[in-house]
């Protein structure tokens, strides 16, 4: 059990080396926006990007700043708002490497890493024009059926896992309600960061309506007390997502320029909602 999980939100983005596997979950999971900014800021790079299963403005800023090496993902999309324009533009200029997959493969390699399993199989991909352009990706003979072909992926063990979420308590327990994805994510990781709306003085393993909603303190390694940390995302159940501070990046990224102002300004005074 980690001890003392409790730090600094910037504690926290330093703790994230350059280089890291990081896995980020889906716009509706929880995103750790605050804690986004603080790797901007800070200046990460080379990150490894593992979207579980998918991202969006956090993906796009982190590419848009430089932090990114690779993207393992099903897709980037800020979804009504339009395409991902820094994504685009990375690829377009082959500023990043991308490891195209889909939503079940990434779910199914993560549970793979959760299980300690070397590789998992997955039957849809059969047939996919994916297999062509992921050679770690493997078409094997299922062994209890001579003649059945079957794809095999290696699991995914992210270095870290980082997400915002609800509540954790002094100990280490993080309250994620029912996105068991996060929980996956966890198991999978060496690490696990979190962000957090809030910091119970009580143990939330003593609440039995909490329980079956949590990630046990000893898969959590750092928590950060960041309030309203997944905006201008939402947090569901809690916030929705501010569609005009969105609108407004949407509008900055869709040049260089524009993007730089965009980023000047959100590191010096993100405009968190009180």
């Amino acid at each position: 059990m980690n001890q003392q999980p409790i730090c600094e939100l910037a504690d926290l983005a330093t703790a994230v080396p350059d280089g890291a596997r990081l896995a980020v979950p889906s716009d509706n999971c929880g995103v750790a926006m605050a804690a986004t900014r603080e790797l901007v800021r800070r200046g990460v790079r080379g990150l490894h990007l593992v979207c579980v299963p998918w991202s969006g403005l956090q993906a796009d800023i982190l590419i848009g700043a430089g932090a990114v090496a690779t993207i393992e993902t099903s897709a980037v999309t800020l979804g009504e708002f339009g395409p991902a324009q820094r994504f685009i533009e990375a690829l377009r200029h082959r500023r990043i490497r991308i490891l195209d997959s889909t939503c079940p493969a990434v779910q199914a390699a993560l549970q793979a890493g959760q299980k300690g399993l070397p590789f998992i199989p997955l039957r849809g991909l059969i047939g996919s024009d994916l297999l062509a352009s992921r050679p770690d990706w493997k078409v094997i003979d299922n062994p209890f059926a001579p003649g059945d072909a079957i794809a095999v992926l290696p699991a995914i063990h992210p270095d870290i896992a980082l997400f915002h979420a609800p509540l954790a308590d002094r100990s280490g327990n993080v309250y994620i309600g029912r996105r068991r994805e996060l929980l996956t994510m966890a198991h999978a990781s060496k690490q696990t960061f979190v962000t957090v709306e809030a910091i119970s003085e009580h143990d939330l393993f003593d609440d039995p309506k909490l329980v079956p909603g949590l990630v046990p303190s000893i898969y959590v390694s750092r928590i950060a007390l960041a309030r309203h940390g997944a905006w201008p995302i939402g947090l569901p159940g809690h916030y929705g997502a501010d569609d005009a501070a969105i609108g407004r990046y949407v509008q900055s990224a869709k040049t260089e320029d524009g993007f730089r102002r965009f980023l000047d300004e959100w590191l010096i005074d993100a405009a968190v909602p009180a």
